[in-house]
Parts: C-alpha cells; structure tokens; sequence
C-alpha cells in the first residue's frame, strides 16, 4: 500500500503509538494497564475522532499472537476508507479553475 506510519508521534496532549497522516489513521496498542483505563481509552479515542482520525485499538498480545489478524484489519481499513486527501486533479480534469491551478 506504501504508507507511511509515524510511530510515536505527538499529538498534545497525547502521543499516539502509530500515525498514518495520509489516512488520518492511528492504531494504539493497548497492554494489561488498559483494562483498568477504559474511560480514560474512550477520551482519548472521542478527542482523536472528533479530529477526523480513524482509531484502531489492539491488544498486544493480539499483535504478537494473531499478527496476520491485525494486519489484515488495518489493511481492510486503510481499503475500505478513502482517502481524506484525494491525489491533485490533472490539467485539463474538472472545472476550468481546477486546470489553472498547479502545484
């Protein structure tokens, strides 16, 4: 797919595990501490969505234990949501302002 993701990245107040900008997508991976943060997960998570991102939470053990799983989720994610930031029309392509426009 060629995306990149930013592991670690800041967003205040929080810092979120892995980023993919292009598709306004985090995945958080969530340890044993979580069970007991579930309110704290929900704010963080309504705050991140409230921002356009697309949050996707798995356990740790699922990461290391069903690897191909949550590769296969993210992968149907990233497909089945376009993206936010649709690629330059070309010259020529849609109204005449669009064509005058270039990068």
């Amino acid at each position: 797919m060629g995306l990149k993701f930013r592991q670690q990245f800041p967003l205040p107040p929080y810092v979120l595990d892995f980023y993919c900008a292009e598709r306004c997508l985090v995945v958080e991976l969530d340890g044993g501490q979580h069970i007991e943060r579930t309110q704290y997960d929900q704010e963080r998570t309504d705050f991140l969505e409230e921002r356009g991102l697309t949050v996707l939470r798995f356990w740790n053990d699922d990461v290391i234990l069903k690897t191909d799983a949550v590769l296969e989720c993210i992968r149907q994610v990233i497909e089945n949501r376009p993206s936010p930031r649709p690629s330059p029309r070309k010259r020529g392509e849609g109204d005449s302002l669009g064509a005058l426009i270039e990068e």
